[in-house]
């Protein structure tokens, strides 16, 4: 992969609300175009495919494809990316417990900016399997940050719906 690569494949993503939904396959011809650029073994690959099978309403084709990347070692920004993607299109064609399974661990991940969406997709696995006042807990608590006041009464609201009070 190189900056150029990146750069037009960030280029045909800006261009993704340009098609209109019976173009779809249009849309998955471009990024299969950039992905025929790639090394065989690329995990950048089977991701981008993924992301635009996702984006293009086929949760269940983009499940596969995001498991090879990962498999193939698809590691940091984008592997969190991939990860929290994952789960959302796992809750989509019925597996949300296999989404929590995977976005639990990223609750301890490095700090990034990629925080409040893996706590937005958790929430909503959370919510699929029934378990709303977890995933409740989770929004509110990535959610208080960025008010412009109440954070603390917010992250405690967070924190008591799922610690009882002392």
């Amino acid at each position: 992969m190189t900056k150029d690569w990146e750069d037009r494949v960030t280029a045909a993503w800006a261009t993704f609300d340009d098609y209109a939904e019976d173009d779809a396959a249009d849309f998955r011809a471009v990024i299969d175009k950039l992905v025929a650029e790639l090394p065989g073994d690329s995990p950048l690959g089977p991701f981008e495919q993924a992301c635009a099978w996702d984006s293009t309403g086929h949760s269940d084709r983009a499940v596969p494809l995001y498991r090879e990347a990962l498999a193939r070692g698809l590691s940091g920004y984008k592997g969190r990316r991939a990860r929290i993607q994952l789960s959302s299109s796992l809750r989509n064609t019925g597996r949300a417990e296999e989404g929590v399974a995977l976005l639990t661990p990223e609750l301890d991940a490095p700090s990034d900016e990629l925080d409040d969406a893996v706590r937005a997709c958790l929430a909503l696995c959370l919510s699929s399997l029934g378990r709303d006042r977890e995933g409740l807990s989770l929004v509110l608590g990535a959610l208080a940050p960025h008010l412009p006041r109440y954070q603390r009464s917010m992250a405690n609201y967070a924190r008591l719906l799922v610690e009882p009070e002392a």
